[in-house]
């Protein structure tokens, strides 16, 4: 029997004019976004369907934007097929829609929860000054040694494993640049700056971690009907008390998506279905194992590619 994990995907997955297509052709789609731009106070629809840009690419805009659009995909998937993951699991930002799909909080508490997440995210980018940068083709012994020399300047940590191919490194904006140029010498294929305000899943966090960590605890969550593989520590996670805890953490630690997406193979999965805009996670995927088969899900069309693929068999 074929066990399937369902995989969102974070920040940096926008684009202008993502959902429309959902919102367009799907009524339990267009619930999601109603009620999403109810929550929020402001048409995160229109930012989403209409941009422009700048605005989507903002933080307090693009995390409840994404967040809405995977989870509006998932409500279109689910009103045509009932398909039931054995676990559900979320690239950073997107382990809130795992979190969602798993039971553990309703519509309107999970985009409370992100508003106030990418508010304090975005806060602490004011206070402390960071980057971040991916590392491609290199040892992942070559890039401790060369963060641990690089933190002699400054803090600078890895904040993703996101393939065995590929590393995220975050931090203060000189010890990252040290970092990449120390990396560089060792032998890393390619080292890429990224377009990010601030660095995310680092100490620079702090304070959007303390922050948040009063917030959740007047959050009313549920135990996962669904284990959900968390970001923090690759574990399938069930219990709300655990939840309570690693949401706050998850916002300066390292996200352990590699290790997640193995863990998750480990657990009987051989097909993932990605849903929202994009299909990052599913580029992830080829590199973690590339014998999985992974499908997206972000409009009407790969929505009916899927379901006739999962009808005819997988």
């Amino acid at each position: 029997m074929t066990k399937f994990a369902f995989i969102f995907p974070g920040q940096g997955s926008q684009t202008t004019g993502m959902g429309l297509d959902l919102f367009n052709n799907f009524d339990d789609s267009k619930k999601i976004y109603n009620i999403a731009d109810e929550v929020l106070g402001k048409k995160i629809s229109e930012i989403c369907f209409n941009g422009p840009d700048d605005n989507l690419k903002q933080t307090i805009n693009a995390q409840s934007a994404i967040v809405a659009t995977s989870i509006a995909a998932l409500a279109a998937f689910k009103s045509k097929c009932n398909i039931e993951p054995e676990v559900v699991l979320g690239h950073s930002l997107g382990e809130y829609c795992a979190m969602y799909a798993a039971g553990v909080m309703d519509l309107e508490t999970t985009m409370k929860a992100i508003q106030k997440r990418s508010e304090l995210m975005d806060e602490a980018t004011k206070i402390t000054k960071g980057t971040m940068a991916a590392i491609l083709g290199a040892k992942i012994e070559d890039i401790n040694s060369s963060i641990e020399e690089a933190s002699k300047i400054g803090l600078v940590q890895i904040a993703n494993y996101n393939d065995p191919t590929q590393v995220v490194i975050t931090g203060e904006i000189e010890a990252v640049s040290k970092a990449c140029e120390i990396i560089k010498e060792k032998g890393a294929r390619k080292v890429v700056p990224l377009a990010v305000s601030g660095g995310f899943h680092s100490k620079l966090m702090n304070s959007a971690k303390e922050g948040f960590e009063n917030f959740v605890k007047e959050l009313n969550l549920n135990n996962a009907k669904i284990p959900v593989i968390t970001n923090v520590d690759a574990k399938l996670t069930t219990k709300k008390e655990d939840f309570l805890t690693k949401m706050p953490n998850q916002i300066n630690s390292s996200v352990m998506w590699n290790q997640s997406i193995e863990n998750a193979i480990k657990e009987g999965v051989s097909v993932f279905i990605e849903f929202g805009n994009g299909k990052v996670l599913a580029g992830l995927n080829r590199k973690i194992c590339p014998e999985v088969k992974t499908y997206n899900v972000s409009d009407s069309t790969t929505l009916k590619a899927v379901i006739e693929e999962l009808t005819v068999g997988v």
